[in-house]
């Protein structure tokens, strides 16, 4: 579901933080674009524009009814996915889910919305299709293997963190999240329960505020006293946007999106969407960690 979803990410980023990673789907086309031959090159190019002309052209509905839709992100979560789904049935599911949440005005916003993505998510199936093939499949398999592999970053105390990090746990649990996310700030609690919880077991959480990129000391002043209001102790960090953690964060999943790295740098399993104050999400993480950390002791 990650193309589908990493839209949602880029657009509540550009609504509530003003980021520059409003440019992440776009970046992403145009790194495809470059592990591209050379004859297939020019085609790709006119496809990659079409998909993000289609791309924008959903994130100018969510943009056009930001309110209604920021509540829609707000109650998505890992448990309701579907990898191999349809888009407009997703939204629709997670509207009609939690249908009393809304005033009939906002339902009715949103599904005409939701029969307009239908169409537009036509297109963009046909496209990618088309440019779908087992090479870049491998590739992109290669670039999420990579990211933590060369990663370095500060603390909010202004300690430099090096990939050292990874190597000294057999699992290492990244939460990617900023401070105008409501969902985000609601499962810090748990996130420093969990770090507590795993610590004995070889394992540690670690934040990374999207808001704190590039040592934005501003945004590392709110993001600390917010961590300080929920009681959290473990280690949020400051990441260089043009690294490969910083471009990668540019394109996850919805936020929050928590990730597991195992001792060698290397994202295992599949990211977790949505706080881990649900208890589903919460489960579901425990089970990925400990299958983590067996792994590390058996090839120990």
């Amino acid at each position: 579901m990650k193309n589908k979803l990493s839209f949602i990410s880029i657009f509540t980023l550009c609504i509530a933080l003003s980021l520059t990673a409003c440019g992440g789907k776009q970046a992403s086309n145009t790194e495809s674009k470059n592990t591209q031959t050379e004859a297939g090159s020019e085609a790709s190019g006119k496809s990659d524009s079409r998909l993000d002309d289609l791309y924008q052209q959903e994130n100018q509905l969510f943009a056009d009814h930001a309110d209604v839709w920021n509540k829609v992100f707000g109650m998505m979560n890992k448990s309701d996915a579907d990898s191999n789904g349809n888009y407009a049935d997703y939204l629709a599911g997670t509207v009609e889910s939690n249908k009393n949440s809304f005033t009939d005005d906002e339902l009715k916003t949103l599904n005409e919305d939701i029969e307009t993505i239908r169409k537009i998510e036509e297109q963009i199936a046909e496209l990618e299709n088309k440019n779908t093939s087992s090479d870049d499949n491998k590739k992109d398999s290669s670039k999420a293997s990579s990211v933590f592999s060369d990663f370095s970053g500060e603390d909010f105390d202004g300690n430099k963190v090096d990939d050292s990090l990874f190597s000294g746990n057999a699992v290492t649990v990244v939460n990617f999240w900023f401070t105008g996310c409501k969902p985000c700030v609601a499962e810090l609690s748990k996130l420093n329960e969990l770090n507590d919880a795993i610590k004995s077991m070889g394992g540690e959480v670690v934040g990374i505020n999207t808001e704190t990129f590039d040592g934005n000391k501003t945004a590392i002043k709110e993001a600390a006293s917010v961590l300080e209001s929920q009681g959290v102790k473990y280690r949020n960090l400051s990441i260089d946007s043009s690294s490969a953690a910083g471009k990668y964060a540019s394109e996850i999943l919805a936020f929050p999106t928590t990730i597991l790295v195992d001792r060698n740098g290397n994202i295992v399993g599949e990211p977790m969407l949505g706080g881990i104050d649900n208890k589903d999400n919460y489960d579901a993480l425990m089970k990925q960690i400990q299958s983590v950390i067996d792994a590390d002791s058996t090839n120990k």
